[in-house]
């Protein structure tokens, strides 16, 4: 009876092990590709450091960092907020267990043509536009204030979007890898002080994204029809249709061997 009983306890023990560990896998592929990925560094770079003043005895650096995990947990909940209420979303659609789909470069390639092809559209015609690429920031929280679509990347769809005195062309579209996220969404404006006068809100607001998170922000001129690119704050202005499609290319290209675990997640095709 007690060898029946120790292996009992084993296999209980790997279960329960192997439940764990499948759980706290897949809360972070839910975390992945958002703002919580930097936070999590963060808060490993504290724990290294406690776990270094610890080891070396210093006091005043271990004393801070104990203060710090007291009110951690508060902190915590408070930061990570807006991705729990996601994961408990996606937990209550049945989406929690579902399977992810890497976007591969046949999807890329069609997905590019598509948006170059209605951004040239919009920029012969002096139609205003703001498109956003997401890559591994999750925009999420930007999505919501918009008018969410879900609906399968085209440019006939983008460009009806952006024609005026129609419902949702004011405000910004939000793709995510081949799918239109959301419509008329609003995004924070950049608060740069050296920004060009002549650039209206349209371009601030690309701008402002480009500086909270690594998105593509693709920006087409009501006045001039210029079409401009934000990368990471920084603003590409009077770019042709070929020079925009070689950035789009080269920004989001998936890299020769990719096995990082923080990638985005992509969606399903079609």
């Amino acid at each position: 009876m007690d060898v029946l009983d120790g292996v009992t306890q084993y296999v209980s023990d790997i279960v329960d092990i192997l439940i764990v560990s499948y759980v706290i896998y897949k809360l972070l592929l839910l975390l992945r590709g958002t703002r919580a990925v930097q936070l999590l560094k963060g808060i490993s770079v504290v724990i290294a450091v406690w776990m270094i003043a610890s080891f070396f005895r210093l006091s005043t650096l271990q004393w801070l960092m104990e203060n710090l995990f007291s009110v951690g947990v508060i902190v915590v909940l408070i930061i990570f907020q807006p991705e729990l209420r996601r994961a408990l979303e996606q937990l209550g659609r049945g989406g929690f267990f579902s399977r992810s789909v890497q976007l591969d470069e046949q999807v890329l390639t069609k997905t590019v043509g598509e948006i170059i092809k209605a951004v040239s559209h919009l920029a012969k015609r002096r139609i205003g536009a703001l498109l956003v690429i997401e890559r591994r920031t999750g925009l999420s929280d930007y999505i919501e204030t918009g008018i969410q679509l879900e609906s399968k990347l085209g440019s006939e769809l983008l460009i009806n979007i952006f024609l005026p005195n129609t419902p949702l062309h004011d405000g910004a579209v939000i793709i995510r890898h081949n799918r239109i996220m959301a419509a008329g969404c609003y995004l924070p404006l950049s608060e740069n002080p050296f920004i060009s006068k002549e650039l209206g809100t349209r371009h601030r607001a690309g701008m402002g994204m480009s500086e909270v998170s690594d998105a593509l922000c693709i920006i087409v001129s009501e006045e001039t029809g210029q079409i401009s690119l934000a990368i990471q704050g920084q603003l590409e202005r009077g770019l042709s249709e070929e020079e925009l499609l070689s950035r789009l290319y080269e920004e989001l290209k998936p890299p020769a061997k990719n096995n990082s675990f923080w990638l985005k997640k992509g969606e399903k095709d079609g």
